[in-house]
């Protein structure tokens, strides 16, 4: 009797730490398996995302150069962690987005500890390439830093992401989101993979959501699955606007969404008290941006810089043929900082060549029904490797991803070769 009083004593104790935290939310009802079903859903989105990003210049010529060791994540040791731990160490995070906490959360919390215990060495060294310039934008439009994150849950910090709706770049913007906030979308130009003028777009659209709502957890679901939905939601739960009050009206990703946040922000503060020790990658580049004026090949550029392709594709992420349209507009270079002097030194030189072979290159119209590239026997539309081809800049070009594209043509390995036919559709 004296031990089920003290066991009481204690619930009772953790109940009113959690009340008093604010922290609590009504606990969504069922047996703990939609939770797991929603984590395995979004770390799975997240995996596609950190997969693809791996195939990027720097981490491909860089990462394998770090030391990395990790302690094993214990899932054992997280599951005889108590609630109050997690509750208090959310709680001390001092964010005005509500830390959450519930079954959903921490399935999540689990989820995302197991799946980046292996990949933090990454997302770390992106979160200190990104950061600055992410808290520089969300600052401006008066947006809590914490939501730096969400690119984590969206993209796993990839600018060349593609989702299979369509959403692209490190904040996942969809085509009519993106022109919303003035983010430029043709066959050549993308600025939703544009680092720079994405984060502000995106920084506008959550200002704009939390205006529209006055709570930033419902801002979040409206950046997930848009305001008409979240405002179905609160319909059908008869007005009320407490995302976990609205959760099962939501569309199912979404209820995921925001405790996969919490989770991310949760990990990425205190992994380290979950034993995992990743390493630094050491990415020798600090970049500079020079606003060019004429239409420029990124094939001279590499040839006058002495940068190669891959390089200037992962530092120019949203022009898609390799060519800057600055004839009628300025548009933005990314270069090593180191080359800004031998690209303006040669930039007479590059206009020129560039100009030159536009108007010599002759408009191609293939024939209806046939594929870019040629066709190989049967149905299906094929890709013919060009030299600077990689499997991810392909798989991005045709809206897949790494491990569609290689399923789809029945490969094991990354290796391709020039003159090579891949099936993309």
């Amino acid at each position: 009797m004296e031990i089920m009083k003290q066991a009481l004593k204690g619930l009772l104790v953790v109940a009113v730490m959690l009340i008093a935290a604010g922290s609590v939310a009504a606990q969504p009802s069922g047996d703990g398996q939609s939770a797991r079903a929603d984590a395995e859903l979004m770390t799975k989105r997240y995996t596609e995302s950190y997969d693809s990003l791996l195939n990027s210049y720097y981490l491909r010529r860089h990462a394998h150069r770090s030391l990395r060791s990790h302690t094993e994540f214990s899932t054992e040791a997280f599951d005889a962690l108590p609630d109050s731990v997690l509750v208090h160490r959310l709680q001390a995070l001092h964010t005005v987005i509500p830390m959450t906490y519930n079954t959903e959360v921490r399935s999540f919390i689990r989820f995302y500890l197991r799946h980046m215990s292996s990949r933090l060495d990454v997302m770390l060294t992106l979160c200190e390439y990104y950061h600055p310039l992410f808290e520089d934008a969300l600052d401006r439009y008066g947006v809590p830093e914490e939501l730096k994150y969400l690119t984590i849950v969206e993209s796993a910090m990839n600018p060349q992401a593609t989702s299979r709706v369509g959403a692209a770049g490190l904040w996942q913007f969809m085509y009519s989101t993106g022109k919303l906030y003035d983010l430029e979308v043709n066959s050549v130009v993308d600025e939703r993979r544009d680092p720079g003028k994405s984060t502000v777009a995106a920084a506008r659209h959550l200002s704009d959501l939390y205006r529209v709502f006055g709570d930033w957890q419902l801002a979040i679901a409206a950046y997930n699955c848009g305001s008409g939905n979240v405002n179905k939601a609160i319909a059908r739960s008869g007005g009320k606007r407490n995302f976990w009050e609205i959760y099962y009206n939501l569309p199912r990703e979404t209820r995921g969404y925001v405790p996969a946040f919490i989770a991310v922000v949760y990990v990425m503060n205190y992994y380290d008290q979950h034993g995992l020790r990743p390493s630094r990658i050491n990415i020798p580049v600090r970049s500079d941006t020079v606003m060019v004026h004429n239409d420029i090949l990124l094939t001279y550029v590499a040839e006058a810089t002495g940068l190669e392709m891959d390089e200037l594709r992962t530092l120019n992420p949203q022009y898609r043929a390799d060519y800057i349209p600055a004839s009628t507009s300025p548009y933005p270079l990314c270069l090593p900082s180191g080359k800004i002097e031998s690209f303006l030194m040669a930039q007479d030189s590059i206009c020129a060549h560039s100009a030159d072979s536009l108007q010599r290159r002759p408009v191609k119209i293939e024939p209806q029904g046939k594929a870019k590239g040629g066709t190989k026997g049967g149905s299906g539309k094929y890709y013919t490797v060009r030299k600077g081809d990689t499997l991810y800049r392909i798989a991005s070009k045709h809206g897949l991803t790494v491990q569609k594209l290689k399923k789809l043509n029945g490969m094991k390995s990354d290796n391709i070769r020039v003159g090579q036919k891949l099936k993309v559709r």
